[in-house]
């Protein structure tokens, strides 16, 4: 069995891919790849190479600061290992040809990865939380939304959705007790929405039309909206850690942002 160690800066993701696709240019089967990511001190590399010691082999890294490659380099000389640089003959010939400095960031592209990656899992993640769906796991939102049907909160999750927010979204139903799921998780995470019981009815009728259904129902009835409406912000004077956003003529990216106004403050979300 062959060794072949993949030390990184970053994830080690690229750097492995180099390996298997030089490895691929040979016939062998018995090599182990071994990968150690985020060495970003001299004592995290200092110990990585330690631990090749008892398995010898080679060494393949992307280390982005100069210091510390050249530390590996020697560390690795020394106890008598054959380690090879991927990246710095790469950074130095790019910066004489471009005539700039480089970043000297570690996992530049791996963030653009890892923030693409997050938006198909918050997207996934909200579409699968949608109307009340999978309450007992919405602890793992980033925001909860509520409110009565037709406050946008579909669109509005959506929306946030595609920044990169995981989103439930839970209607609140006159007479009937949320889910208890609810008042369990972070309360700073949920969000109540509310809206003018004129616009209300207006977006209610609209859709029975659009389903070609009745628009004379209690759905659109100005009494029982009003009631509705009336049930939902009592709920919300009840929870004052709850961010409270009127809907009403504001378009979904003006409300979106002052969702995120809030979370991006905070410590706990994204």
């Amino acid at each position: 069995m062959r060794h072949i160690y993949i030390f990184s800066s970053s994830a080690g993701e690229t750097c492995e891919r180099v390996v298997k696709a030089t490895l691929a240019q040979f016939d062998v089967s018995r090599v182990h790849l071994s990968r150690k990511s985020h060495l970003r001190t001299f004592e995290e590399i200092k110990t990585a190479v330690q631990d090749v010691e008892m398995h010898p082999g080679l060494i393949v890294y992307t280390i982005v600061d100069p210091r510390l490659a050249n530390f590996l380099h020697d560390e690795a000389e020394n106890r008598g290992l054959k380690a090879i640089d991927l990246i710095t003959p790469i950074i130095s010939e790019m910066q004489d040809f471009l005539n700039l400095p480089a970043k000297g960031k570690p996992g530049l592209l791996y963030k653009v990865n890892e923030a693409y990656i997050r938006g198909l899992e918050a997207v996934n993640f909200t579409v699968k939380h949608d109307d009340g769906q999978h309450v007992n796991d919405i602890h793992k939102a980033d925001i909860v939304l509520v409110g009565v049907s037709r406050t946008s909160k579909t669109p509005l999750s959506m929306y946030l959705a595609a920044k990169g927010y995981m989103v439930a979204n839970i209607p609140l139903v006159e007479g009937v007790n949320p889910p208890a799921k609810l008042f369990e998780i972070n309360q700073d995470k949920i969000v109540g929405l509310t809206i003018n019981v004129q616009r209300l009815i207006e977006l209610r009728t609209s859709r029975l039309r659009n389903y070609k259904q009745s628009t004379r129902s209690s759905y659109t009835e100005y009494e029982k909206v009003e009631s509705e409406l009336l049930y939902a912000r009592r709920l919300y004077r009840q929870h004052p850690e709850w961010l409270v956003v009127d809907m009403t003529n504001k378009a979904i990216e003006e409300a979106a942002s002052k969702i995120m106004n809030k979370f991006q403050h905070s410590e706990n979300l994204p």
